[in-house]
């Protein structure tokens, strides 16, 4: 999971909306559906060698389990090649599903609904499945997950004086502490000016973008302009600077570099240890607003394409890959948190560093992604460049009337 380009992810515009032609047979082996000799091709977005390794590894040990073969290709570009694949009608037996193109995919009828009669249907964080659940059909499973949290600089907060009894747990500790650790040189805070960030602090003011039952969108509203105004107020006190402000490419390189004394990132800030292995480091839950705790999960599913010639054997690879024993040595080898909740348990306790992420999922939504919401959320972050010394009513209206749009469309289908 390349999950230092997530918010790039939500400005993919989905290419599947126009293979309403296309064939959903799946592109491997011909065969009754047994699993013996099966050939499967399984196609992921993976975040570098070890993924891509850990994968294939366990693709291969399934494999000479069951007398099948399944080839893995890592994509250059997810999105497209997988789009590429269905509108040829050779999409792969097996691949990765992202949390914001899903619904795409499953309401053109592209995904098997598998997930809901796998055996182990009941052990994932019901946040994962309700991401992945289209019409009240649960349809592919969580392959594993990420939340955001508060991530510290702990030689920069000991020098700046403060203790674990400052760690910040609501906005106004978190602006306390982000005054304190600011400097000439040194921003108290920083993430990217994106929705898949700023969306958090809408969502702890008390906010949402579309309501409870799915029909209507809530975007313009005082809890989000809350959590707007909290951040255009954290900035104007010159103690949050986005990650282009200080010479960096994202947040966890400028907490890396020094740069930011504090980040909201995910569990995937680990990476900047290849480029700053002196950088320490602790990561907390966010702090709440006045709406309570929220944070964000991203996540992708094991997807199958429906009417498959393989999905016997495609179902049985996801069930061994999405066994708890396996999860967890994908969480050795890159570091992603299991999707079952007995295995994120375990997991929570073998990396107690990361240990918040596990618990922020309790709480934690999927920011929005029904079907046509990513080409919305897309213009959303580009009107999100003026928010500093904008107008953050007028974004939200904007977004409101764009959102309501693609909603009404995607609900008519």
């Amino acid at each position: 999971m390349n999950t230092k380009k997530l918010g790039a992810g939500l400005a993919a515009v989905a290419l599947v909306a126009g293979l309403a032609a296309c064939s959903q047979s799946g592109g491997g082996s011909e065969g009754d559906g047994d699993i013996s000799g099966a050939k499967l091709t399984m196609l992921i977005g993976s975040s570098g060698d070890a993924e891509t390794n850990a994968v294939q590894a366990a693709a291969t040990a399934w494999a000479d389990q069951n007398d099948a073969s399944v080839e893995v290709v890592a994509a250059s570009d997810l999105t497209q090649q997988l789009s590429q694949g269905f509108a040829g009608g050779t999409p792969p037996d097996v691949f990765y599903m992202s949390w914001d193109q899903f619904a795409n995919y499953a309401s053109n009828g592209y995904l098997e609904p598998y997930a809901k009669d796998a055996a182990n249907a009941g052990d994932f964080y019901q946040s994962l499945v309700d991401t992945f659940t289209y019409q009240g059909t649960f349809t592919c499973e969580p392959k594993d997950f990420s939340t955001l949290g508060l991530i510290i600089n702990t030689d920069m907060w000991a020098a700046a004086g403060l203790t674990d009894a400052d760690i910040p747990t609501d906005w106004a500790s978190l602006e306390s502490a982000a005054k304190k650790l600011t400097t000439d040189k040194v921003a108290g805070l920083s993430f990217g000016l994106e929705y898949a960030r700023v969306g958090v602090f809408m969502n702890q003011a008390g906010g949402s973008l579309v309501s409870d039952d799915g029909k209507t969108v809530t975007a313009d509203t005082p809890e989000n302009l809350a959590g707007l105004k909290e951040i255009q107020k954290l900035h104007d006190d010159g103690v949050l600077k986005f990650p282009a402000e200080i010479d960096s490419g994202w947040s966890g390189e400028a907490l890396g570099k020094g740069a930011a004394a504090m980040v909201i990132e995910g569990p995937w800030i680990k990476g900047i240890q290849g480029d700053f292995p002196d950088t320490k480091y602790q990561a907390y839950e966010l702090p709440a607003g006045p709406g309570g705790q929220s944070t964000f999960t991203f996540t992708n599913c094991w997807g199958i394409p429906a009417g498959s010639k393989t999905t016997a054997a495609a179902e049985s690879l996801v069930q061994f890959l999405t066994s708890d024993e396996q999860q967890l040595k994908f969480a050795d080898a890159f570091g992603v948190i299991p999707s079952t909740e007995s295995a994120a348990a375990e997991y929570a306790t073998k990396y107690p560093e990361n240990a918040s992420f596990v618990k922020g999922n309790d709480y934690a939504v999927s920011p929005v992604n029904f079907a046509g919401s990513a080409t919305v959320i897309s213009d959303f972050n580009a009107q999100l460049a003026g928010l500093i010394g904008g107008d953050a009513k007028a974004i939200l209206a904007s977004l409101q009337t764009t959102l309501q749009a693609a909603l009404d469309e995607a609900n008519a289908k």
